[in-house]
């Protein structure tokens, strides 16, 4: 029969999730890991195999957890204009739920936990979020404006991804967003879907 688990890899996952949004990707080695999380170097290494794979599924395991919550938190919106504003205080509410992964995904790129010694499954499944994401921002577009084309898109994307890495970016590398910030974010929002996106061009 095989020996039981004892360690919860969630767990290791947990702290090596803090560690990252502590010192970035870079500083993370498998026995400060250990350490920190109270398990045998060996255990890391049987359940992840390397420090890349772990790292990238501690940031898949984050990044699939704010979509989850931002395709909630759209789905329950009471319109299309309040779906953006929700989408765009994703981060915010992340951060209250789960502030160790809003901080590393504020302080950490998903390009610097990409890299050839990611596991395939794993890559693959970043690329897939980021798909999900397109699909969400799409979705948004269409309805408002009933346009799914690259510059309604992009109104959508400067909602929901620039002004929230703008205006939260320096309270949630710390801790959780203030109420006087979300507000100016949401108002931000709603300013911005005030205006009509460009019009479609040829190539759309």
């Amino acid at each position: 029969m095989p020996r039981p688990r004892i360690h919860d890899p969630e767990l290791i996952l947990d702290v090596a999730e803090r560690l990252i949004a502590d010192s970035g990707p870079e500083a993370l080695t498998v026995r400060r890991l250990a350490q920190e999380a109270g398990v045998p170097n060996s255990t890391i290494y049987h359940a992840f195999t390397n420090l890349p794979a772990l790292i990238g599924r501690t940031w898949l395991r984050a990044a699939t957890f704010f979509l989850d919550e931002q395709e909630r938190l759209v789905d329950e919106a009471p319109d299309p204009i309040e779906a953006v504003v929700a989408a765009a205080d994703t981060s915010a509410v992340v951060a209250d739920a789960r502030p160790d992964a809003a901080r590393m995904m504020i302080a950490v790129p998903s390009k610097r936990v990409l890299g050839p010694q990611l596991p395939d499954d794993v890559a693959e499944a970043l690329h897939a979020l980021d798909k999900r994401l397109v699909r969400l921002l799409v979705r948004l577009a269409r309805q408002l404006w009933d346009r799914g084309d690259g510059q309604a898109v992009e109104v959508i994307t400067a909602c929901v991804v620039d002004l929230p890495t703008a205006l939260l970016r320096r309270e949630l590398a710390t801790g959780p967003a203030s109420a006087d910030s979300r507000a100016r974010l949401a108002a931000a929002v709603r300013a911005i879907l005030a205006l009509e996106p460009p019009k479609k061009s040829r190539k759309d």
